[in-house]
């Protein structure tokens, strides 16, 4: 997509970040996705044989490029992860891929980045308790169902009640968000609950999916957010993990406004206030 080049050209060109501030993540290993991910699956996507029904659910035709594509988001947020324990905050150009299971892709999604990301921080002992904290407008059904038998990872995911996917699966914490919700509604919910989670998880390692998908201008959305008020979102989440010294890494997940100018002023915000903060 085109969002992958610009955000990183518009924030070097503003002086939000240096050449020094990017990295380029190789593709992830067999045994980190193994962790995750089931091995017949795995293997279907490396060699090219899923089938038409497997490629129509994922709503892309395989190929080469898109699983290497996939291996280097995921790694990327291992990466991400990685450098948020030791400098704050990190975050993925891509990623967000929340819809893939264990043994499915769905929704363009076909591994989970940040779940095989939180699996690799508790498999090295990196991390201890997790929270993840899903604002895409996609309820992320992946994550949810990959981590329903993980007590060391709290899943929380604030969504469009009558949005993708139609059949839900149960996180941690589910809040399903109607039609036409305000950006201050919005905002008024996610303050009370963000630092309520903080309390009662006390996670020692954060990972945010800051979806741009809930603008009032998105396609599929149906929010009623400026791109001012998904600004204050994403500061909501940095200054809780900021303020309780809570290492974040986050993916940029969904965002189909039509105006890619839209998509890039939303996007490149999330990182403005991770800069500002960290």
């Amino acid at each position: 997509m085109l969002k992958y080049e610009l955000i990183p050209e518009q924030l070097l060109y503003e002086g939000t970040i240096g050449q020094d501030n990017l990295f380029v993540p190789q593709k992830c290993t067999e045994v980190d996705v193994l962790r995750t991910h089931e091995k017949e699956y795995f293997d279907k996507l490396i060699h090219q044989q899923l089938s038409s029904s497997e490629q129509r659910k994922i709503g892309f035709p395989q190929s080469p490029e898109l699983m290497e594509r996939e291996l280097i988001i995921a790694q990327g947020t291992i990466d991400c992860a990685l450098w948020a324990l030791d400098h704050g905050c990190a975050l993925n150009i891509a990623g967000g891929t929340h819809h893939a299971f264990a043994d499915r892709g769905e929704g363009f999604c076909l591994l989970n980045d940040q779940a095989i990301a939180s699996d690799y921080l508790l498999h090295h002992k990196k991390a201890h308790k997790i929270l993840i904290v899903d604002l895409d407008v996609h309820q992320g059904n992946g994550t949810a169902k990959l981590m329903e038998q993980e007590d060391r990872v709290f899943t929380f995911s604030m969504h469009g009640k009558n949005n993708y996917p139609f059949h839900k699966e149960t996180s941690d914490l589910d809040i399903p968000l109607p039609d036409g919700i305000t950006g201050q509604e919005y905002l008024k919910i996610l303050d009370r609950t963000l630092f309520s989670l903080l309390d009662t998880v006390q996670p020692d390692f954060i990972f945010y999916l800051s979806g741009v998908d809930i603008l009032s201008t998105d396609k599929f959305g149906k929010f009623k957010v400026s791109i001012e008020e998904c600004k204050q979102r994403d500061e909501l989440v940095f200054q809780a993990a900021y303020e309780n010294n809570i290492p974040i890494a986050v993916s940029m997940g969904g965002g189909y406004s039509p105006d890619i100018n839209d998509i890039l002023q939303a996007h490149c915000n999330t990182f403005r206030v991770a800069a500002h903060l960290f």
